[in-house]
């Protein structure tokens, strides 16, 4: 059985909208797109390369895996991620997309969400990391789907913007196993959840 991870980039207020580039996207009217770039450095190159080497698949939400596909198969001859990516199997949880899906190697996952994800983690023996798709990770949650979280959080506030955990999710508790720091001050927190500590309460 594998572990499904979600490898995420926050700002110190928890915002994960928009990292990468600033049309990444503008829901909300959102303007701080691509806050996360000048913060990239060698520590977070290799631990984002240490993450893809030991992943089974990727996971997407519908948004997520159209910009992604929109983007890096472009990006052939400025970035090492990209062969990965390619080749990685990828899994797409939508309601709305259909087969066959446009980037190769991708799967568009069957039936409801939760039981088709929960059959995915018994059946793959490599982890099955989730980018971005905060939409899906947070469904993902509410279902205690989530083995592992590796937090890039930058010492940012934005005051606005998408948040992973939002306000009315259940009471999780999380246990720290892991911390590496950047030479630009983003804390790389690696989190998993607190066996037997799902009741709402904190221990």
């Amino acid at each position: 059985m594998s572990k499904i991870v979600a490898f995420t980039s926050l700002t110190l207020d928890g915002v994960m909208q928009a990292p990468g580039r600033p049309d990444e996207d503008r829901r909300g009217g959102f303007e701080h797109g691509g806050w996360a770039i000048p913060y990239a450095d060698s520590v977070l190159g290799t631990i984002s390369g240490q993450s893809m080497t030991s992943t089974g698949a990727l996971l997407f939400g519908r948004r997520t895996y159209e910009d992604f596909y929109a983007v890096w198969p472009k990006r052939t001859d400025e970035n090492p991620f990209t062969g990965v990516l390619n080749n990685t199997q990828k899994y797409v949880a939508s309601t709305t997309l259909k087969e066959p899906l446009p980037w190769m190697n991708s799967t568009l996952l069957k039936g409801e969400m939760a039981q088709a994800v929960a059959r995915l983690k018994a059946d793959l023996k490599k982890d099955l990391v989730v980018l971005g798709s905060g939409a899906l990770l947070q469904s993902l949650m509410q279902h205690g789907l989530v083995d592992e979280y590796i937090l890039l959080i930058h010492p940012l506030v934005l005051g606005s913007g998408r948040r992973l955990f939002s306000d009315g999710g259940s009471f999780a508790g999380l246990r720290l196993v892991d911390s590496k720091a950047t030479t630009t001050g983003v804390l790389i927190a690696t989190y998993r959840p607190e066996i037997g500590n799902s009741e709402g309460k904190p221990k």
